[in-house]
């Protein structure tokens, strides 16, 4: 027993359940038309009815994995089947391909031009009928699977502006998630497809995104895993990467990898280091490479997702490695993440954007890129790693 850590996992599973979980039941739920609202601002209020298909099945999958790991609460599991139903009924093109934005009712506002939107439903249905024991959304997750292998290539399709000849980058962000999504899929593929695709986000992982002489993952890389001198080409997103290393590690626990292991540790650590800002402390956002300005203007900002899932990697790392550097940061972030996104009022979802010095920048608490997915998803395993990592001492 390690009396030391656990009120670590008793102060993330306290905010789990009475500050993010409560609002997201209270005030997200479109019980007239389904799905959910996520358009919500700092007390909850709803500020925009549109629903965008990634947020409405980010919130199915986190229902849905709650209601499998954590407790089979019933009023979970129909929230999580009011979203299922509404993805099933409005989110899919004659092609089988999903929507980027609908509106309140479910008519389509934005086309299939992102296929992250299909990642997220092909989670949210594998995990919702692993939760509903219905075998329907499980063989739907499996056709949708099969659908952006096909499409990971050329994901944006017809709605590419790039002209990529002239400059064939490609990616990190496909990958990354894939290399999530397989092992969330893993009781509805065939050994063979999950094995294959572990393989592949692998060494795409780290022989072309990972640079052996930084230490650090890029955004977008040359077909040949080399870099280019350009805005894209520089890009470090520290989130991004940091979020791909607790992926990895846990396959390299899956697979028996050391050497995998020790290289994700080693690398989410530079990404942390690299990316944190000495001067008022927490992650950049964006970075160059070559420390010429990003082109994203937001590049100094201060996110809760990039903060939260580094979390995650330290504790991860500090579970499978023990390396005390692992621990050391996790203590710093750890602090700064409490003490600045989570709104002090209680029961209410933490805070997602703040500026440079660590102020407010935008005080909703869900919009169109922010919904009930990554605060509960880290506080969720973070609670339940430092749970378990107490009680083994």
């Amino acid at each position: 027993m390690n009396p030391a850590i656990l009120p670590y996992a008793e102060r993330y599973h306290a905010s789990l359940l009475h500050d993010v979980l409560y609002f997201w039941e209270k005030y997200s739920i479109d019980r007239e038309k389904g799905g959910y609202f996520t358009c919500l601002d700092e007390v909850g209020q709803v500020y925009d009815t549109d629903k965008f298909t990634w947020l409405q099945a980010r919130q199915v999958w986190t229902f849905s994995k709650l209601y499998n790991e954590l407790s089979q609460n019933e009023a979970w599991l129909e929230i999580a089947g009011s979203g299922s139903v509404f993805l099933e009924g409005f989110a899919f093109d004659e092609n089988g391909d999903c929507y980027f934005a609908l509106d309140r009712e479910g008519n389509p506002l934005v086309q299939p031009y992102n296929i992250f939107s299909d990642c997220f439903v092909t989670m949210a249905f594998a995990q919702y009928g692993l939760a509903a024991g219905d075998q329907y959304y499980m063989e739907h997750a499996k056709r949708l699977f099969s659908r952006i292998l096909e499409r990971k290539e050329n994901p944006k399709g017809i709605y590419n502006k790039v002209i990529h000849q002239h400059r064939p980058l490609k990616g990190f962000a496909l990958p990354m998630i894939l290399s999530n999504l397989v092992l969330e899929l893993e009781h509805v593929l065939s050994e063979d497809q999950v094995q294959d695709t572990i393989a592949q986000c692998v060494t795409e992982i780290t022989q072309h995104f990972l640079c052996a002489e930084s230490g650090l993952i890029f955004e977008n890389v040359l077909l040949d895993g080399s870099q280019h001198d350009s805005f894209e080409g520089r890009l470090i997103n520290p989130g991004h990467g940091i979020e791909a290393c607790w992926f990895l590690m846990d396959i390299a626990q899956k697979i028996g990898d050391t050497e995998l292991m020790e290289k994700m540790v080693s690398t989410s650590l530079s990404l942390i280091e690299y990316g944190w800002d000495e001067r008022y402390e927490g992650i950049f956002y964006f970075l160059d490479v070559k420390g010429h300005p990003p082109q994203q203007l937001e590049w100094d900002q201060k996110l809760w997702w990039v903060h939260l899932e580094a979390l995650i990697a330290l504790v991860k790392g500090f579970k499978y490695t023990g390396d005390p550097r692992c621990w050391q940061w996790f203590e710093k972030l750890d602090e700064y993440t409490w003490s600045h996104f989570r709104d002090p009022r209680g029961g209410l979802e933490w805070y997602g954007y703040l500026n440079r010095q660590g102020e407010v920048l935008l005080p909703l608490k869900g919009g169109k890129w922010k919904g009930c997915y990554h605060v509960p998803r880290a506080l969720h395993i973070l609670s339940s790693e430092l749970k378990a990592m107490s009680e083994q001492g």
